[in-house]
């Protein structure tokens, strides 16, 4: 099926590209504001997952943080990292290293998805 690329497809990638943290949803709402209905961005976020742009972060507050993929392509697709969330500034990010993750025997381990909670670099110097 081909996907159409829509304004609103647009408008939510860029804002996830310019943003230097992960965002959620609550955040886009506000930052696009009538622009863009809440559904729209709920289906987009959805479709951008599942195309392999985004991924989908989940916080300790129980929302879910969407980033743009890095070091990521079509043929080598993968999240075994780690994110890091400031309890200072809130931003959340990506560790930039792959972390591999042992399971008992008989496990079979496919994905995994970790976050850190501690002070941003920013954040730890002040």
């Amino acid at each position: 099926m081909i996907k159409r690329n829509t304004v609103s497809k647009q408008m939510i990638l860029e804002f996830l590209k310019k943003s230097k943290s992960a965002v959620s949803p609550d955040t886009l709402q506000k930052e696009l504001g009538k622009a863009v209905d809440r559904a729209t961005i709920y289906r987009v976020l959805n479709s951008f997952c599942e195309d392999g742009i985004i991924h989908k972060i989940p916080g300790d507050d129980g929302k879910f943080y969407f980033a743009v993929c890095i070091n990521c392509s079509e043929k080598t697709h993968r999240h075994n990292h780690f994110h890091f969330k400031c309890i200072a500034c809130g931003k959340i990010e990506c560790l930039p290293h792959e972390m591999e993750v042992h399971v008992p025997e008989g496990y079979q381990s496919v994905t995994f998805n970790g976050l850190i909670s501690g002070y941003c670099k920013e954040c730890s110097d002040q």
